[in-house]
C-alpha cells in the first residue's frame, strides 16, 4: 500500500515567488544549549562538526562512544568532552542519537536505566518514536530526524517528525540544531520512512548517476578527470537552478530539450530502458526497507 500523502499549502519565497514547503527553515544561528552525540560515526561526528561551525561552543559538546579509544580522537580533533550515557544524560539538553538502526536497542537498553533524561532525538533509520517512548522513562520528549551526507558540507536536508510527548520548544530546538548544517522540514511521522528512501538515500543515487555517466564520458573517448570536472559543474548548476528558477523540472529539462536534437535523442534510450520506472522501483524498495527495520525492532 502506498504512503498517505497529504495536502500541504505550499508558501511563496518572496525572492524568486516559488512554493516552498511550510517549516522549511534555513539559518546560521549557533545551536542552543548542550549537546550529547551518541555513536558519533560519519553521521554523528559531521553532525558535531556542523553545529561546532556553527558556533556551539566545545565546552557545550560531549560525545558517547562505546569504546575508550574511539573518543580520543574525537576529543582531541573537537575540544569537547567523552562521556559515560548516564554522565550525557546530565550534561545535556538534548542526547542526539547516531548509531546504526542495528545499534539502537543496545544504546535504549542504557538510558531506560535513567530515572529521567533530557530531549532525544533520534537520527537512527526506520526507527519510530514509539520504539524509544516505551522503553524510556515516561514522558520522555523523542523526535525522529532523517538527515543526509551533505551535512558534511554544510548542505544537508533535515526531515523531523515529533513523538508523543515532544513540545514545540522541543522541535524549536531540533531546527535550531539542523539548520546549523543546512535546511530543515517537519512531517508527520508516516511520511518518514518515504523522506528516508527519497533524501536519506537520495545523494547515493545522484552519485549513482553521475558515476555511470563519468564511464559514458570515457567511452566516447573523455578522461575521467574531464569527465568528472564536467559532471561535477553540471549536477552543481543544475541543482541551483531546480532551486532558484521556480521552474517545474519537466519544464527545465524541455528547455534544454530540442526537437530533433541530442538531448531528445539521449531521452528517448532512457525511457526505452525503464530507467524513470527503475528510478521509482529502487526508491519504493528503500521506503519498504526503512520499514522493515523498525519493524524488526519495535
Amino acid at each position: 500500500m502506498n504512503d498517505p500523502v497529504g495536502e500541504i499549502p505550499p508558501v511563496t519565497d518572496p525572492r524568486r515567488n516559488a512554493p516552498l514547503e511550510p517549516e522549511t527553515a534555513r539559518r546560521s544561528a549557533a545551536p542552543p544549549g548542550k549537546v550529547a552525540v551518541v555513536g558519533p560515526g560519519r553521521l554523528g561526528e559531521a553532525l558535531l562538526g556542523g553545529m561546532l561551525r556553527a558556533g556551539l561552543p566545545p565546552g557545550n559538546a560531549a560525545v558517547v562512544v562505546r569504546r575508550a579509544e574511539m573518543g580520543q580522537p574525537l576529543a582531541e580533533r573537537y575540544g569537547v568532552a567523552v562521556m559515560t550515557l548516564a554522565q550525557a544524560a546530565a550534561f545535556a539538553d538534548v542526547v542526539l542519537l547516531t548509531v546504526k538502526p542495528q545499534d539502537v536497542a543496545a544504546a535504549v537498553d542504557g538510558l531506560a536505566a535513567l530515572d529521567a533524561l533530557p530531549l532525544m532525538i533520534s537520527a537512527a533509520a526506520g526507527i519510530p518514536t514509539t520504539f524509544f517512548e516505551k522503553r524510556l522513562p515516561a514522558g520522555t520528549a523523542v523526535i525522529r530526524v532523517m538527515p543526509n551526507t551533505p551535512v558534511l558540507v554544510d548542505e544537508a536536508m533535515t526531515v523531523a517528525s515529533a513523538g508523543a510527548h515532544s513540545s514545540p520548544a522541543d522541535m524549536d530546538r531540533a531546527r535550531q540544531l539542523f539548520t546549523a548544517v543546512g535546511k530543515f522540514m517537519v512531517l508527520p511521522e508516516y511520511q518518514l520512512d518515504a523522506v528516508t528512501a527519497l533524501s536519506g538515500s537520495g545523494p547515493a543515487y545522484f552519485f549513482y548517476l553521475v558515476e555511470a555517466m563519468t564511464d559514458a564520458g570515457i567511452l566516447l573517448g573523455l578522461p575521467r578527470a574531464v569527465a568528472a570536472e564536467l559532471l561535477v559543474q553540471t549536477a552543481l548548476g543544475a541543482a541551483v537552478m531546480l532551486r532558484d528558477s521556480g521552474e517545474h523540472p519537466v519544464q527545465l529539462r524541455e528547455n534544454v530539450t530540442s526537437p530533433a536534437g541530442t538531448t531528445i535523442s539521449a531521452i528517448v534510450e532512457l525511457e526505452k530502458h525503464g530507467v524513470r520506472a527503475a528510478l521509482i522501483a529502487a526508491i519504493a524498495a528503500a521506503r519498504d526497507r526503512s520499514r522493515e527495520l523498525g519493524a524488526a525492532l519495535d
